[in-house]
C-alpha cells in the first residue's frame, strides 16, 4: 500500500499585518497563540487544531486557516 499524508488545517498569522491585539489568544481552546513582543501574534503549530476560533474573532482578518502536511 502507499503511503496517504493526512492533510490538516492550522492557523497561520501574517505577521506584517499583525496589530498584537490578543483577541485571537483570548479564544484560543488549547492556548495555541501567542503575542510574542508584543509585535505579532504567533500559532503553535503542535498545539493547533485548525478549528478556526482566532480567524473568526481577529478583527483585522490576517490570520488564515492553511492545510499543513501532518
Amino acid at each position: 500500500m502507499g503511503t496517504t499524508t493526512k492533510k490538516r488545517r492550522k492557523a497561520v498569522v501574517s505577521q506584517a499585518e499583525c496589530v498584537a491585539c490578543g483577541c485571537c489568544v483570548k479564544v484560543c481552546p488549547l492556548a495555541a497563540i501567542q503575542v510574542v513582543k508584543g509585535i505579532a501574534a504567533q500559532v503553535d503549530r503542535e498545539k493547533c487544531v485548525g478549528c478556526g476560533r482566532c480567524a473568526r474573532e481577529c478583527p483585522a482578518t490576517v490570520i488564515t486557516l492553511e492545510e499543513a502536511a501532518v
